[in-house]
């Protein structure tokens, strides 16, 4: 049987030989971390390498995704899917290996890292599910959710102010089977980091309520050994072991310097790692016997089995808890009566009519899917209370580990990024909530979101200068615009009560990234609709207001603006005009609608066209045309009553109907 130190090697001599031959990549932190991996995946991770998706697995992740060959050389030892030619391939096109590891392209890789913090971050959201899942469903004598989540980070992310963010909530919540190694190297992009990086962190952690072990020798395969061991016993903190680690191990040159850190080895301080190491295998080469001492395969199918074999006996014992973990955790669907159930509530929805804030909306359709989807967990970022978040079923987790809300104080970035983490794991659809112009603080989280095709529903309000009072500081005016902007990111902002319960209808069913659902802080107006309008809201944009006659003209608006396209259109054909109003709740998914549908709303040759919007006006152009209008708003806000501000900037009766007139004349 080989050492550790050998097995460790062959991470050390994979990594630096993927690095050199694609010309690029970060070798420091795998050839560093390489003794701490090998501990933790042969002595304790619970996978099955031939199931990635086993329910019941350990979860890793690499926070310093930069390291990724660390995580690509793991798997494939290990028995993953991911073979020696995958490796060889490197950071190239297509490849099962980039640069950063990426959720979706590779067996085992369980979420896209490399902005530093996010990892962690995710983490942290994955802990959160364990424990929620666990209390949902576990049952005395049946441990069905039984797991840890490890992470690996390093000084980037300790330095990122998302990791103060999760890791302080991380704490409050008691996640126990979160275990987080530090790799303590003093060396980043530019140096030796005490230049720029003199935390006390164990202290730091310490304050958070984590259990902290300092100090660890990151290259004593039995001193990290008793350190997990000592971290799974504190079950009521989440626990950071620091490990001193020597960045580059094992290159005689460059070990412990910033040169390794992110740039190949060279051919000939490769040669002298070989030496140092003693590993005289050519590139790419693994004995056989290496191999062995690594493989999982036998291991994780037998854990696995053992597994299947309670689930079975749960199955008995709790056949409705084992249909219902079934559907969430296991096939990922919907409740078999979703689609009838939300049908009947948006269809009452419209039947009351009702004008109210469509923040308030969006809580009454909480209230109306809530109960029908056990898989909803979310909160505010300490804006429940204008967010309207809270729902009748409403249960904070931090009181019973079953519950469905966080409350995750003022963390926006933290709460987006870990909601991706729950999103990630299984079981949860999550969603998260802060004023639209905090976005901002969550921006990159909400791309991780959207790049990894992670279901996060994003509740959004107070979304424009409509809010008033507040002033610039907190009316967004570029935001919807820019989240519209991101590929995959669905974007609705709806005009009335029954859109809202709509948008909230599509995002819950929308399974290929996140959604933003944006909803206003002022009453909006009821629109009356056909059976075929109500039916038609899901496509995106449909035809709100059809004149009398052939129409001539028309106006597209979204949210709260609709209302007033609706009025100007009104007054406009009442005076002889020919207007058509089209509501655009979400443009991503009337864009994605067969052209025919689109040119039935939009009809190529109706070219007098007018957007409005309170919002910057660039976007719309796509849909007005060159010679088509757009009231918005191309500069900031101001601080007074809502009715004030909104008039100050144009959005009045009057003016979107000489706007129309003016392309009519």
């Amino acid at each position: 049987m080989p050492s550790r130190r050998e097995l460790a090697n062959a991470i050390r001599a994979l990594s630096m030989d993927a690095i050199q031959k694609a010309k690029s990549g970060h070798p420091g932190a795998p050839m560093g971390m390489a003794d701490i991996a090998e501990v933790l995946w042969n002595d304790f991770l619970q996978h099955n390498p031939s199931n990635p998706q086993w329910p019941n697995r350990d979860r890793f992740v690499l926070s310093n995704g930069h390291g990724s060959m660390l995580l690509y050389s793991l798997l494939h030892l290990s028995g993953y899917d991911l073979s020696i030619d995958d490796l060889k391939q490197f950071r190239q096109l297509h490849s099962k290996t980039p640069g950063h590891p990426e959720y979706g392209y590779t067996a085992g890789v369980e979420t896209t890292t490399g902005p530093l913090g996010q990892g962690i971050s995710n983490a942290v959201g994955m802990a959160i599910a364990e424990k929620t899942l666990a209390a949902q469903f576990n049952r005395p004598n049946y441990d069905i959710v039984n797991h840890y989540t490890y992470t690996f980070l390093g000084d980037g992310c300790m330095m990122e102010g998302i990791s103060h963010e999760v890791c302080s909530l991380a704490g409050t919540l008691k996640l126990g089977k979160l275990i987080a190694f530090y790799d303590d190297n003093g060396i980043s992009i530019d140096g030796e980091v005490e230049g720029w990086f003199t935390d006390d962190t164990p202290k730091r952690f310490e304050a958070y309520g984590w259990h902290v072990i300092p100090n660890i020798d990151g290259h004593d395969g039995e001193a990290i050994k008793a350190a997990i061991e000592a971290a799974q016993a504190v079950t009521d903190k989440p626990s950071l072991l620091c490990c001193k680690t020597i960045i580059g191990w094992g290159s005689p040159n460059k070990q412990g310097k910033e040169e390794c850190h992110g740039a190949p080895l060279g051919d000939d301080e490769i040669a002298l790692v070989r030496q140092t190491i003693n590993w005289p295998h050519a590139p790419f080469e693994v004995p056989d016997e290496v191999y062995k001492g690594w493989n999982a395969a036998d291991k994780g199918e037998g854990l696995e089995q053992d597994w299947h074999a309670l689930f079975v006996s749960y199955s008995r014992e709790y056949p409705e808890l084992a249909d219902q973990f079934e559907r969430r955790v296991i096939k990922r669907e919907l409740p078999a009566d979703w689609a009838e159930q939300s049908a009947a509530f948006v269809a009452k929805v419209n039947e009351q009519a009702a004008t109210i804030a469509s923040r308030k909306a969006s809580q009454n359709s909480l209230n109306g899917f809530g109960p029908l989807l056990p898989e909803l967990i979310g909160g505010s970022a300490d804006l429940a209370g204008s967010n309207l978040t809270l729902w009748s079923g409403s249960k904070g987790i931090q009181e019973d580990a079953s519950g469905n809300y966080i409350f995750f104080g003022v963390r926006e970035f933290g709460m987006a990024a870990i909601c991706n983490g729950i999103s990630l794991y299984g079981g949860f659809i999550p969603y998260s909530s802060t004023f639209l112009m905090f976005s901002e603080y969550a921006r990159n989280a909400l791309r991780m979101s959207a790049l990894m095709k992670a279901q996060s529903i994003y509740v959004f309000t107070h979304d424009s200068i409509g809010l008033g009072e507040d002033g610039p500081t907190h009316q967004p005016v570029e935001q919807v615009a820019t989240l519209r902007m991101m590929p995959r990111m669905s974007v609705w902002r709806p005009c009335d009560a029954v859109e809202s319960a709509v948008a909230w209808q599509y995002a819950v069913e929308y399974r290929n990234g996140p959604s933003s659902l944006i909803f206003s802080r002022q009453n909006l107006p009821h629109q009356a609709r056909t059976e075929q309008q109500l039916a038609n809201i899901k496509r995106g944009a449909y035809v709100l207001l059809e004149p009398a006659k052939a129409a001539e003209a028309v106006i597209i608006a979204t949210g709260s603006e609709v209302a007033l396209a609706m009025e100007a259109a009104q007054q406009l054909n009442a005076e002889g005009r020919a207007v058509r109003v089209v509501s655009m709740p979400s443009t991503d998914v009337f864009d994605a609608q067969d052209a025919s549908y689109r040119e039935a709303v939009l009809p190529a040759n109706m070219t007098a066209r007018v957007a409005v919007e309170a919002g910057v006006s660039d976007y719309w152009m796509k849909y007005v045309g060159l010679n088509g209008k757009v009231i918005g708003i191309n500069t900031f806000g101001e601080s007074a009553p809502a009715g004030a501000v909104l008039k100050h900037f144009g959005f009045t009766t009057d003016n979107v109907k000489a706007a129309v007139q003016s392309l009519l004349s």
